[in-house]
């Protein structure tokens, strides 16, 4: 195996361009030399691999709007927009949720790292809805142990291709897929359980809206999930929303869904005890115009073809 590619199976959430930078750097060495990246490791070999500190950058306040959906001393619940980073990473130094907290709060809870005050979860960059955040340590530290006891319900929206069974439970554990170091699948060196429940709520021309509760949180799990059970979300075209119409649709049709600009994907419900309290708790966000736009679209479209 390619010394490059030996280092990155072993270090979850590195890419391979990564460790190919640490290697011109000599920061990667084989039984304590340097070493190339092309070069192929032998059984018994030791691989040392000095990672180098991150760059911090901390994060301006942004005057950016939010939908605030509840706040008090002690957290604030935002409905996400599309396309909106939750916090600061590489290739989104700014723009981001944390951002416009800073602007709107400035007493966010600091246990999250400096680029990430308060974040206790997140929603990807494409998916809308309820997230929750942090104000304050004590609040931070309870709502950390509720998402890893797994006290927090969290239930989406989703559109996509095909026509689903009533009822789905997905039970796959899925990682860092072992090709692929962008994506993640059940193909994979690390599996981590993740288990999603499913229920059709309507039937759509050669798609489904579909109500998905997560009881775990692993990265992409949703898509993840659909895509490998032969239902990918409408818009992901990361994990195989398919080009081309299915028999009996139109290229026409087909287009509704083709040209959606993002994973079809809402977080509409939260529900958890309230950090400081104790009272149960559940917020809700509405579906996003455009998802409901694409609902309408193809309920049009449905119904046209009815007798």
């Amino acid at each position: 195996m390619r010394l490059d590619v030996a280092v990155t199976n072993q270090l979850e959430d590195v890419s391979r361009a990564q460790v190919r930078k640490w290697i011109d750097d000599g920061l990667v060495r084989v039984d304590g030399n340097p070493g190339r990246a092309s070069r192929l490791c032998r059984e018994g070999e030791s691989i040392e691999v000095t990672v180098p500190a991150p760059v911090r950058a901390i994060p301006e306040p942004e005057d950016i709007p939010l939908t605030i959906v509840f706040e008090d001393e002690d957290l604030v619940v935002v409905d996400k927009a599309a396309g909106m980073v939750v916090h600061p990473s590489p290739g989104h130094p700014a723009g981001t949720l944390v951002n416009a907290l800073l602007a709107h709060c400035n007493d966010l809870s600091g246990i999250g790292g400096v680029e990430r005050p308060g974040i206790v979860h997140r929603l990807d960059v494409g998916t809308t809805g309820v997230v929750v955040v942090a104000k304050s340590d004590r609040a931070h530290r309870r709502l950390v142990a509720e998402f890893e006891e797994r006290v927090v319900k969290k239930n989406y929206l989703g559109i996509v291709h095909g026509v689903t069974p009533n009822e789905l439970r997905i039970d796959r554990a899925i990682g860092r897929d072992r090709n692929h170091r962008t994506k993640i699948s059940s193909r994979t060196h690390r599996p981590k359980p993740a288990l999603s429940e499913i229920q059709l709520r309507e039937s759509l021309p050669a798609s489904s809206l579909l109500s998905i509760r997560i009881h775990t949180g692993r990265t992409h799990q949703i898509r993840v999930h659909l895509s490998e059970a032969g239902y990918p979300l409408v818009g992901d075209n990361d994990y195989g929303a398919p080009t081309k119409p299915p028999t009996g649709m139109s290229h026409a049709e087909f287009r509704e869904l083709r040209e959606f600009p993002r994973p079809a994907l809402h977080a509409a419900t939260l529900e958890l005890e309230h950090p400081t309290t104790g009272k149960p708790m559940k917020w809700e966000a509405p579906l996003p115009p455009d998802m409901q736009n694409l609902l309408e679209k193809l309920r049009l479209l449905r119904d046209e073809k009815q007798p």
